[in-house]
């Protein structure tokens, strides 16, 4: 295995990073870096050139259409009482996400990291944080979820690491450094750059180096094809391990071409295509990707393939309300957009929003309405660990902790049954009335709703691998029909306080409509007939969901 060393010399730098100011050194300020044998020893990291060992895959065909849910590994389950979540707490609720109908697990960074919490500084590729386990825990997770029909994928960062991993300590140490072209550098720090609205550039003594999110979070340079050649040896090594797939993180950020040119780069779709390509070398495996600014040209086929879909949440949660127009947006979306869109509400970073109990100030009906759409429309839907239950953020902290407090199990006020000790961050604010032991037994909660759309997702081919057909929207009222092989759906949504009636084209010759949702009474039809020209009139109460079985 191909390991370097980091100096405790180095070392001492890497964490005077922030506090260092100016240019570049001298000479006598930038030695030769010795030799790795050379260096005292207090890390590594590997660099080894890993190939490619599918072991194949043990997951239903398919899977990938389900539903994700999100997972801060941190906050979701402390198995052994340190207050902190992990992975074997991660596994003994496998039969919970499982119940709930969810097909895939998207696990927020858990490679060793800097801080120990957030998790996107990463200090160690290729092992898992002290914290939530081991490389043996996370394999007993594959095994178990697999045998449950969920895949696992990982978050990557491809972008940047942390100052503290070995790589870019020995790259920081002297500009004659191996590694030193691993990272973007300069002699001294260039002016004319905002990124974020602030200076990207973070001056030590061996030069100045670019670090737009954080002087913590120094960024790879990608245009070295041997940083891109060991990140593919990265995600080798967890695919052979079995992982699943991966969601890559800010993919937009990847290339920078000058002061005005480090967005949406060129050269970052091509190297997300060259992504895609190797993770689609390994059998049903799954990826998606993080670009805000241009979330539908790096979900195309030329690029990754799949994105989160940030232009469609902020239409769903206002569509809730009955605005008209973005009801129109909503309907129109998937006309347009490519199929591998991930449809998503909320998220683990503040700029994203905040949770949906709080966007939508506890309106359950909005919620409901909110859900149906994100887990029937086309593409790969994402839960947010807690949005099945309406976890509020923490009235007590504020920005991305807020957002990522532990899952509420229970209302012990103590630790909401996260753990059996007080736990690391602030419980949620409605963690008392808003957790899963409350609405497991009230058939009308969350919880149970999600269950009720999911478990049709999943029963319905239509509702999961369908085709997207006479999709529009009047005034507060949406609808659209989804179409696989044999099976085929009606989904009506009216976000109206008032109760409307669905025109509905395209049916076929005197189809029949046999409603699916919402099931037992209700004062929505049961069943309907189209007409001889294939339409039919259905009155849509306030407020609702109707799905329908369609047949000749």
């Amino acid at each position: 295995m191909a390991t370097f060393k980091r100096s405790r010399l180095a070392l001492g730098l890497a964490v005077t990073l922030a506090a260092c100011g100016g240019g570049g050194g001298g000479s006598s300020n930038n030695p030769t870096v010795p030799p790795p044998s050379e260096m005292p020893g207090i890390g590594t990291a590997d660099v080894s050139t890993i190939a490619a060992a599918d072991p194949g895959s043990a997951l239903p065909a398919g899977w990938q259409h389900g539903a994700f849910m999100q997972i801060f590994v941190r906050s979701y389950a402390d198995s052994n009482g340190d207050g902190i979540g992990d992975l074997r707490g991660l596994t003994a609720k496998l039969d919970y996400l499982k119940d709930l109908g969810v097909k895939g697990l998207w696990l927020m960074p858990i490679a060793a990291s800097q801080d120990h919490d957030h998790g996107y500084a990463v200090v160690n590729y290729r092992d898992v944080e002290t914290a939530y386990g081991s490389l043996a825990d996370l394999d007993e997770l594959l095994k178990q979820a697999h045998a449950r029909g969920i895949g696992v994928v990982l978050d990557y960062v491809m972008n940047h690491s942390a100052a503290q991993n070995a790589i870019f300590v020995n790259a920081s140490f002297s500009s004659l450094s191996t590694y030193r072209s691993w990272y973007v550098w300069q002699a001294s720090a260039p002016s004319g750059w905002s990124v974020f609205g602030g200076n990207p550039w973070r001056s030590v003594v061996t030069g100045a180096y670019y670090a737009p999110f954080s002087d913590t979070m120094p960024d790879f340079n990608l245009f070295n094809a041997d940083v891109v050649a060991w990140h593919q040896s990265n995600l080798r090594f967890w695919l052979n391990r079995g992982v699943d797939g991966f969601r890559f993180d800010a993919v937009g950020n990847l290339f920078e071409n000058g002061a005005s040119a480090w967005l949406d780069q060129p050269q970052n779709y091509a190297l997300m295509q060259s992504m895609q390509t190797l993770v689609g070398g390994y059998a049903q495996r799954y990826m998606v990707c993080e670009a805000p600014d241009d979330p539908q040209g790096f979900g195309s086929s030329t690029a990754c393939g799949g994105a989160f879909a940030f232009d469609l949440k902020g239409n769903i949660l206002a569509a809730t309300s009955g605005e008209a127009t973005a009801v129109q947006k909503v309907a129109d979306y998937y006309k347009t957009a490519p199929a591998g869109m991930a449809a998503f509400l909320s998220n683990h970073d503040s700029f994203a929003g905040t949770r949906v109990w709080n966007q939508l100030n506890g309106d359950v009906a909005r919620y409901k309405l909110a859900a149906a759409t994100t887990l029937l429309l086309p593409g790969t839907p994402f839960i947010y660990y807690g949005e099945e239950i309406g976890m509020a953020a923490a009235s007590t902290l504020s920005g991305d902790a807020s957002l990522r407090t532990p899952m509420s199990w229970t209302a012990d006020a103590t630790n909401a049954g996260f753990s059996t000790v007080s736990p690391y961050r602030a419980l949620s604010a409605n963690s008392a009335t808003n957790n899963v032991a409350a609405q497991a037994a009230d058939p009308n909660s969350l919880l149970n709703f999600y269950k009720a759309m999911l478990a049709l997702r999943n029963s319905v081919p239509a509702l999961s691998q369908g085709n997207y057909t006479q999709a529009s929207s009047s005034g507060a009222l949406l609808q659209f029909q989804r179409t696989a092989g044999g099976s085929r759906a009606l989904v009506l949504i009216n976000y109206g306080v008032s109760a409307a009636t669905a025109h509905v084209s395209g049916l076929g010759n005197g189809a029949n409509l046999a409603r699916l949702h919402p099931s037992g009474s209700a004062s929505a039809p049961v069943n309907v007939q189209a007409d001889g020209s294939g339409l039919a009139d259905i009155a849509v109460p306030a407020q609702s969901t109707l799905i329908f079985q369609v047949t000749p």
